[in-house]
């Protein structure tokens, strides 16, 4: 006997393989934590270029040296 739960199908989803899928993988999150989470973190692509900047600067005198 197999398990099945009672709604099998979700009609929002149009492919067969949508279809199938939990109806929880369809709900939307909400964008608002997201947000206050990049203003923090902002600026991390600078420091990145600057990680990446300082480590090729230091690798190239290294070898001219």
């Amino acid at each position: 006997m197999r398990n099945r739960p009672l709604v099998l199908t979700t009609e929002s989803a149009r492919h067969p393989f949508r279809q199938r899928l939990p109806a929880h993988i369809f709900r939307v999150v909400d964008d608002r934590t997201a947000r206050r989470k990049r203003a923090v973190d902002d600026d991390s692509d600078w420091k990145l270029f600057a990680l990446s900047f300082c480590a090729f600067f230091t690798a190239f005198y290294s070898f001219i040296y």
